[in-house]
């Protein structure tokens, strides 16, 4: 069994030969020596319209290893609440395989992850983001996680979960966090609210920017998959972390009345 694509010719081109015009023009050639090392990215999910620049300029500047866990906001509310997905994908760039040893690794530790292929059948949050990763790493490997709401300290567990399985994998692993960040709201009130999110993340303060969402009412749909991300970097020994691009869908569409904001940040 593989997964088939859910949203190709919706969000992204699903022809190959548009879809790899498109990637050439969102990811920026960089040199590998120019890129950095780095535990954990935060993308957008948008169509590429819209947040294909942000997620190109966030990924280009990263060593992209061939395995990567992607966590991504569970849409539809179908399937487990963490959801492991264990087909591989059928992607018009090519079929990508799961790493099957990194994810046995986290379902034999986990008791919060559950192995559930049907949880992504049709969600589109992690599927927008392999493309951009096939695009720099032709020997993608993808781990995919969907997650649905879940209380603080359960992204805790999750997190050292993770983290164990990923010290105990032996090869480097990226950790990709899907999320859009404000919906729906007037440009300078997705800024306003988006800013004080971003700025729990750059402060690398998962708690905090769990808090911070749920208390301000910001409509960021991947604030859990970004909490457990965060809290896995930081298990694993981050320390910094950096804004690559802050934009909204204004900025395509030119309706600045209802955006939809957009982040990329690098946490090494």
């Amino acid at each position: 069994m593989s997964r088939a694509p859910a949203v190709a010719d919706r969000f992204y081109p699903g022809d190959p030969e548009h879809l790899r015009a498109a990637m050439k023009m969102f990811v920026p050639e960089m040199a590998e020596a120019d890129k950095q090392a780095a535990m954990a990215v935060v993308m957008p999910h948008a169509g590429y319209v819209y947040s294909g620049a942000t997620a190109g300029a966030t990924i280009a500047r990263v060593r992209v290893p061939e395995t990567v866990l992607i966590l991504g906001p569970n849409h539809r509310g179908r399937g487990a609440d963490l959801a492991l997905g264990t087909e591989d994908w059928r992607m018009p760039l090519g079929t990508v395989p799961i790493d099957r040893r990194l994810a046995d690794a986290i379902l034999s530790r986990s008791t919060l992850i559950e192995e559930d292929s049907e949880a992504h059948r049709l969600e589109h949050s992690l599927e927008v983001q392999v493309p951009f990763l096939q695009q720099v790493q032709p020997g993608l490997m993808i781990v995919p996680l969907v997650v649905a709401q879940t209380p603080y300290d359960h992204c805790r567990t999750v997190a050292r979960d993770l983290a164990e399985a990923i010290r105990g994998h032996g090869r480097p692993v990226l950790i990709v966090a899907s999320t859009d960040m404000s919906h729906y709201e007037t440009r300078q009130e997705a800024s306003q609210k988006d800013s004080m999110a971003i700025e729990r993340m750059l402060a690398l303060d998962p708690q905090g920017l769990y808090a911070t969402v749920l208390g301000h009412r910001i409509s960021m749909c991947g604030v859990i998959p970004t909490t457990i991300a965060l809290l896995t970097a930081l298990e694993l020994g981050a320390s910094r972390a950096e804004l690559v691009r802050y934009t909204d869908s204004g900025e395509a569409s030119g309706d600045t009345s209802q955006v939809v904001g957009y982040a990329g940040l690098i946490i090494s």
